[in-house]
């Protein structure tokens, strides 16, 4: 007896060409909302239509595809009512039916490699091994993707990223394929290309096309159909594309929607009273506020069982940034734009080259002379209120910019912690919060507003102190009309009362609108090495082996007396650690065995010597009690310190499940869960950044840096929770929901690298029990 979804991974129950979709009385409304999103919709879609969902931001054009896929329960929580049929099944009864590709392709990411990540599904519907590299390389083949299936998808550009998101539904072969802004983050050549890739697909498939688009323009060549959202989510129209546009055209502008042909909107006009204290951060207008000049920035990053990478993300740049002057960063994707900008703010340390920005002198520094200059430093080395006097910053992801309990607190975060009045920045503040459509949530949770509020909200706490320098990294992606008009009138008020804007973006209106527009080309990496570095000893072993060598220590406590004993079976630990470091065989040696051992001891510092402390005081302040118990620990602790960099969690679950046999959802979830883990430096990076920039961050002081820690300890956790919450929706959206049964796209053998490694484990229980018989 074999499933559906083991059926459709052999090719048994494919039905060729797309299916009508049918929603019936459809309504969802969040926890915590008091009005539904979608409230009553109707809606169906004919057998491979290509439709185009448009609406204004919050009208539920990404709650409809979520619905559509059967995945709306998966990362949310509410009430749901009415029904959803595909092809007359409940979306979910055949895995892989539907393909769902998210807003941001990179957060559902699964695996460590391309090949990997596009097999995930395959594997969900339980589709044999020597399968599934034919698949898989013809979904590659399909979108674009020519690297090899052992690529990182870290690697990729965003074009890339949307091309390999788009592979991973393919491969399933579905019916209906769902697009949540596919190009929203995409240059204008990037996202052509991505809209030509889906356009053949979807026309040698025949399949059922939804898309989600702010903008209409790109997508009108490709769909049949037009499918207008209100704000309130009910369709008010339908039809073929060039009609719907014609009879509505003016409305749906009036709406927010981004007719084509519609001139774009002006600025908001925009007068914000003036920020208390705001000219103590400023400088005279035209005056140079930031200039970087030969900037090179690289990004270094590592990930469990693999050699660190390091990207080359701008190299050689100049900028200048003037009080009163606006300035559009634009190129491709991957040109290094967001890296500048860092830069630039101070938010990150060139590898290169020289940033300052003017630190305007207190009037003590000045003596009073209007004449005097200001000093150009650079930025990143200011404490965090000299930083957030004269720098603001509006990061990509705006989720990590949130400080507040409210949505107002978070506006009145920086203005309150550099001293301004209360009365006077609190009205600026609302100003900013009504301009941006914003007003009605100022006693929200700012974590659960939409992305585009979010982006809004983190425009208004950038600019609430009157910063000199405002930085905005793709400030009106995800934004209708209207609230574009916002976001472009803020900038547009900053400018005006004498800040220096830079902004990173794509959107040409916005590129309109700036006094200098830089365009960046993404450096060209350095070539590999030709010659290949050799593997170490331990890089041999397999996951499951490193994992059971390391476990072996868990007895010692029990059969280590005294220090003597402790010493001993700790110089074996390390003797055959330093073993497992040798890389023998041709090639260049591997860099920083050693130093990437004693980076993961110094956090186990801390606690051998708490054990040591508390064992002298409770023990006598005998010191042979003290050094025993810390050696004890320390034995616990260095086999892990040598292990753990070379453990792959993605292989470590193809051997915990087919070695060991363990159930496959919890080991799935597990290693997703690992891979996540490797990212959580990079946000608690971004969480520290944001901190500083705000005026907030613990710049002395051990009792507030530990208090610090713990709250953002909190926000890493919280933006653990949202990543998970995106993750499973990828996972599930590719029959990971449905899966009972499944196979393993990669193999779990057992060589004699791993046998010799279980028998290193066992050899330090062996000497334990040597030293407790030998030494007293």
């Amino acid at each position: 007896m074999t499933t559906r979804a083991e059926e459709r991974g052999r090719g048994q129950a494919r039905a060729t060409g797309g299916v009508e979709v049918r929603v019936r009385d459809l309504t969802w409304r969040p926890f915590g909302r008091s009005r539904p999103v979608l409230d009553g919709l109707d809606l169906t879609i004919a057998p491979g239509e290509r439709v185009l969902l448009a609406g204004p931001s919050g009208s539920g054009k990404s709650t409809l595809l979520r619905a559509v896929a059967g995945l709306l329960l998966t990362a949310d929580a509410g009430q749901l009512s009415g029904t959803v049929a595909v092809g007359g099944q409940a979306p979910q009864d055949v895995p892989g039916s539907v393909g769902l590709v998210l807003q941001d392709p990179g957060a559902g990411v699964v695996a460590s490699s391309i090949g990997r990540d596009v097999a995930f599904g395959l594997e969900n519907v339980s589709l044999p091994r020597d399968d599934m590299p034919r698949r898989v390389e013809s979904a590659l083949r399909e979108v674009g993707l020519t690297m090899s299936p052992d690529s990182s998808p870290a690697t990729l550009s965003g074009g890339e990223s949307q091309r390999l998101a788009l592979a991973g539904a393919l491969v399933l072969e579905p019916s209906v394929l769902l697009l949540d802004e596919p190009t929203a983050m995409l240059d204008a050549a990037t996202a052509a290309d991505v809209r030509a890739v889906v356009a053949d697909v979807v026309a040698r498939r025949a399949l059922t096309l939804v898309v989600v688009e702010h903008r209409l323009d790109g997508w009108l060549d490709h769909i049949d159909r037009l499918v207008v959202l209100d704000a309130s989510g009910s369709v008010v129209a339908d039809g073929e594309p060039r009609r719907v546009l014609a009879e509505h055209g003016e409305s749906l502008a009036a709406q927010g929607i981004w007719v084509p042909g519609v001139p774009d909107p002006e600025p908001l006009a925009l007068v914000l009273d003036p920020a208390p204290d705001a000219a103590a951060g400023r400088v005279p207008q035209g005056r140079l506020v930031a200039a970087a000049s030969g900037v090179r920035v690289e990004h270094h990053s590592r990930r469990l069982g693999q050699r660190s990478r390091t990207t080359l993300a701008v190299d050689g740049s100049d900028l200048e940034a003037r009080a009163g002057r606006s300035v559009a960063l634009v190129g491709p994707s991957g040109a290094g734009k967001s890296s500048l900008m860092s830069a630039l703010g101070g938010l990150t340390a060139p590898a290169r080259g020289t940033v300052d920005v003017a630190l305007p002198l207190t009037p003590a520094e000045s003596g009073g002379r209007a004449d005097a200059r200001d000093r150009l430093m650079p930025p990143h080395e200011w404490s965090s209120p000299d930083l957030a006097r004269v720098v603001a910053w509006v990061p990509q992801r705006a989720a990590t910019a949130l400080v507040g309990r409210t949505v107002r607190d978070d506006v009145l975060t920086t203005p309150l912690a550099l001293g301004q009045d209360p009365a006077v920045a609190g009205r600026r503040a609302d100003a900013l919060l009504a301009a941006l459509g914003l007003a009605h949530l100022s006693d929200a949770d700012p974590r659960q507003l939409s992305g585009g509020e979010q982006r809004r909200l983190a425009m208004a706490s950038a600019v609430a102190h009157g910063p000199a320098l405002v930085l905005a990294d793709e400030p009106t992606v995800g934004q209708d009309r209207l609230t574009w008009a916002a976001v472009s009138g803020v900038l547009a008020a900053a400018r005006d009362e004498g800040a220096a804007v830079v902004v990173t973006t794509h959107d040409p209106g916005v590129v309109d609108d700036a006094d200098r527009v830089l365009h960046l080309v993404a450096p060209a990496q350095p070539a590999p090495d030709p010659e290949p570095e050799r593997r170490p000893l331990l890089a041999r072993v397999g996951p499951l082996a490193l994992l059971a060598s390391a476990l072996c220590v868990l007895p010692l406590p029990a059969l280590l007396d005294t220090w003597r004993q402790g010493l001993a079976v700790l110089a074996v630990e390390l003797v055959l650690g330093l073993v497992g470091l040798l890389a023998p065989g041709p090639g260049r040696p591997p860099e920083g065995r050693i130093r990437g051992v004693l980076a993961r001891l110094a956090p186990a510092t801390l606690a051998v010597v708490g054990v040591a402390w508390s064992a002298w005081l409770l023990g006598g302040r005998d010191l042979e009690v003290a050094s025993g118990a810390a050696l004890r620990v320390l034995c616990l602790l260095v086999p892990s310190a040598f292990v753990v960099g070379f453990l792959d969690p993605e292989a470590l679950g193809d051997h915990l499940a087919q070695r060991l046999r363990l159930p496959a959802r919890p080991v799935v979830a597990a290693t997703a869960a690992l891979q996540r883990l490797q990212s959580f430096d990079t946000l608690w990076g971004e969480l520290m950044k944001t901190r500083r920039v705000r005026g907030i961050r613990a710049d002395r002081g051990p009792l507030a840096r530990g208090r610090e820690a713990v709250v953002v300890t909190g926000s890493l956790l919280v933006g653990a929770l949202a990543q998970a919450s995106t993750l499973a929706l990828a996972m599930d959206a590719r029959g990971f929901a449905e899966a009972r049964r499944r196979t393993w796209a990669g193999a779990a053998p057992w060589r004699l690298p791993d046998t010799l490694a279980l028998g290193a484990g066992l050899l330090v229980i062996a000497a334990a029990v040597a030293a407790r018989l030998l030494l007293p």
